[in-house]
């Protein structure tokens, strides 16, 4: 069955956003390629229906600049899949800065950090509603808590689903889902997971070692990283719903969560030369037959925001087939599945299930 483009805008031009986009092209061009994606059909939609129509910023490198030229242009420091990107007849246009940028952003160099912008902010509401778009993909830094709710109410008045990639809670805040739900409008959320990456590790090895009757008695996951990301989180203020997903995806999956003494996980550092490389360090003290000790230790490395838009290559598809079904409010597997804080949490094997269920259950 034919299926026309998926009209997606996008808030934060940084290096998911460049992923996400070269991501799309490389597929694209590769039409048979099936490696690297986790459903390359979704309800009759492949990642060349995602069609980018509007994209904001507030980097004077990106801002009034044509998106296939933003997306390479600096802190922007991606892993590169698809670097000839065609020409797509938008300019990236100047978005409200409003909480978006931590002050200590401004006591680094110009090629880590950000340029100021000096346009006025867009009417964004007016912006969604003339290009027609259908989902607006949140990326931007973690910490913005009134930018992302200006994102959101712009969403509410323009009939726009919102997929927030960040920990600023929207669809697994109850207030928020019920405004998208009386609104008609579906909504994936919160906190993005990567397709294989230290949250969803640290999950299923839980889950294992639960499965398994071993009992987890203390465990940590450090993570460094080179990126404007780890760069805005060395402001440990902006870091509070960061660290809660992150240790609520993995509580989720134990009988009996650890008291907060015995589980630390979020973000440790900031080390420039990693650029997007982003490693976890990972560890898990526990016992096992008799109370006999055990202990596991990894460490992953991964080109963090490719890693990530391989989820945002579903999320949209799917949302873009709940707008196709009437669907409104939060998409609970969805959400579960491809996010750290959904509203409710489910084991990954039971979250899968469930989405595919639902494509399957009314082609």
């Amino acid at each position: 069955m034919s299926k026309r483009n998926i009209r997606v805008a996008i808030c934060g031009v940084g290096n998911c956003a460049s992923a996400l986009i070269q991501g799309i092209e490389y597929y694209r061009h590769n039409p048979s390629v099936e490696a690297g994606l986790m459903h390359k059909d979704i309800g009759g939609y492949f990642p060349d229906h995602i069609q980018i129509v509007a994209a904001f910023d507030i980097d004077r490198r990106k801002v009034g600049h044509p998106l296939e030229e933003a997306v390479f242009a600096p802190p922007n420091c991606v892993y590169p899949i698809w670097p000839s990107l065609p020409h797509y007849s938008l300019k990236v246009q100047m978005g409200p800065v409003l909480d978006g940028v931590a002050p200590h952003m401004k006591d680094f160099p110009a090629d880590r950090t950000f340029l100021p912008a000096k346009q006025k902010p867009v009417d964004v509401e007016q912006v969604l509603k003339r290009s027609k778009a259908e989902i607006l993909v949140n990326y931007l830094p973690v910490g913005s808590f009134e930018a992302v709710r200006y994102y959101a109410r712009c969403c509410l008045n323009s009939g726009v689903s919102l997929i927030n990639c960040m920990p600023e809670f929207i669809a697994s805040d109850a207030e928020w889902a019920e405004k998208f739900e009386r609104r008609g409008i579906p909504l994936i959320g919160d906190d993005i997971k990567s397709q294989v990456g230290a949250t969803i590790i640290h999950r299923v090895l839980s889950h294992l070692f639960e499965e398994r009757g071993v009992k987890i008695s203390r465990t940590y996951q450090l993570n460094t990283g080179g990126n404007t990301d780890f760069l805005n989180m060395l402001e440990r203020s902006r870091l509070k719903n960061k660290k809660i997903s992150k240790t609520e995806a993995v509580q989720s999956q134990l009988r009996k969560p650890l008291s907060e003494e015995n589980i630390h996980i979020g973000p440790s550092d900031y080390v420039p030369w990693q650029k997007d490389n982003k490693v976890c360090f990972l560890r898990i003290e526990a016992f096992n037959f008799c109370g006999v000790p055990l202990e596991l230790e990894a460490r992953l490395s991964v080109q963090d925001s490719p890693n990530s838009a391989g989820v945002a290559i579903d999320a949209i598809r799917y949302c873009r087939l709940a707008r196709d079904r009437g669907e409104a409010g939060v998409m609970l597997p969805v959400s579960a599945y491809l996010m750290k804080h959904p509203p409710v949490q489910m084991e990954e094997g039971e979250a899968r299930r469930k989405m595919e269920m639902y494509v399957q259950s009314k082609k």
